[in-house]
């Protein structure tokens, strides 16, 4: 018989650095997840990743285990990262903070392809292209 799903959240942490401290362990003990248990499973799963902040969705089962699915990280936090970047812009349409090129849109967009709502890499390019404007990053044509 199947386990019962009592709930399904996300979070975001550093892949292989994650710790129990805040905001994480509290939202891990509010949902009925172990905090210990939760972070040695997710930094041995992420451990290539070394402090890359990643997403994952925990499923917490009635009998308190828990099932942990790992995403890619954030488009704005490729895109901080691609850019060189600190963070991005408070008025986007106003204020440029930096610019990425055509090819590390590709790149992006192939890593966060899974993940995104996008049928051909074209698509999921144009939706990385969208979060880089609105953080004020431009892409630049080659």
């Amino acid at each position: 018989m199947a386990k019962k799903i009592i709930k399904q959240f996300k979070v975001l942490a550093p892949g292989g650095k994650a710790t129990p401290a805040p905001p994480l362990g509290p939202a891990l003990g509010a949902n009925g997840v172990n905090p210990g248990q939760f972070i040695q499973t997710f930094n041995d799963k992420t451990r290539e990743l070394n402090g890359k902040i990643v997403g994952c969705i925990i499923t917490v089962f009635s009998d308190r285990s828990f099932e942990i699915e790992i995403k890619s990280s954030p488009a704005a936090v490729l895109l901080r990262e691609a850019a060189g970047i600190e963070k991005g812009s408070a008025v986007p349409h106003l204020e440029k903070v930096g610019s990425v090129t055509k090819e590390q849109v590709k790149a992006i967009a192939e890593e966060k392809m899974e993940d995104l709502n996008a049928a051909c890499i074209e698509s999921a390019m144009k939706i990385i292209e969208g979060t880089a404007r609105s953080m004020g990053v431009t892409v630049e044509a080659n």
